[in-house]
């Protein structure tokens, strides 16, 4: 069995929880009430800092140019279509730049910025490609569940197309092939993040609805 494979078994539970979860399941459906989906946004967007570190980490110690180049387009849309996707849905749903640059923070919030930060700070390219496999595998798991037409409104539908397209789809079959190739000379701290990420995606929407 692969890495990728022994990981997404061994949090089976909290993964399958997360990609079927309640918000995942109204989202897609087109509803979500207003206020869960402006709490989602705004404490997502907080991760934005700590996930662009996180991939600049990943650059650095990777072992290839072209890990470096295929990381470095990923990096790209994320400072450019994800980030305009953000400042759009701030608008229509009129949060105020104060909340949008410093809200209060969740406990989970915070767990996933010093979750990101370990894994940068490590200097390990394969930890670093750990977190970054459950933060895009999972949403692409529950994006590619959606079987049903596109919800009406631009804040459901595009959160959705951001997560189920080629480019998107190839990039989370390349990180865990990279993880294969590389996760198994540091399998104990790899597993570990992954656990940790795996867990902190399904208390976030569990804290939407808190």
């Amino acid at each position: 069995m692969s890495l990728t494979a022994k990981l997404r078994a061994a949090h089976a539970a909290d993964w399958e929880a997360a990609a079927t979860h309640r918000f995942v399941r109204e989202l897609c459906a087109g509803t979500v009430p207003t206020a869960v989906m402006r709490r989602y946004l705004v404490q997502d967007y907080q991760f934005l800092d700590r996930f662009v570190a996180l991939l600049g980490a990943a650059i650095a110690s990777a072992d290839s140019f072209p890990a470096r180049l295929r990381l470095a387009r990923f990096l790209a849309m994320i400072t450019s279509d994800e980030n305009t996707y953000f400042q759009r849905c701030f608008d229509a749903l009129g949060v105020p730049a104060a909340e949008r640059r410093n809200p209060v923070l969740t406990e989970t919030t915070i767990g996933f910025q010093a979750l990101m930060k370990e894994a940068a700070d490590s200097r390990s390219y394969s930890r670093c490609i750990a977190v970054l496999l459950v933060f895009e595998g999972l949403y692409l798991d529950w994006a590619e569940r959606h079987t049903g037409p596109p919800p009406p409104e631009f804040i459901h539908a595009e959160w959705i197309t951001l997560h189920r397209n080629p480019f998107f789809r190839d990039f989370v079959g390349w990180l865990r092939a990279e993880l294969d190739r590389t996760g198994p000379a540091e399998e104990a701290a790899c597993g570990a993040l992954f656990g940790r990420a795996v867990a902190l995606e399904r208390r976030f929407f569990d804290d939407l609805y808190a």
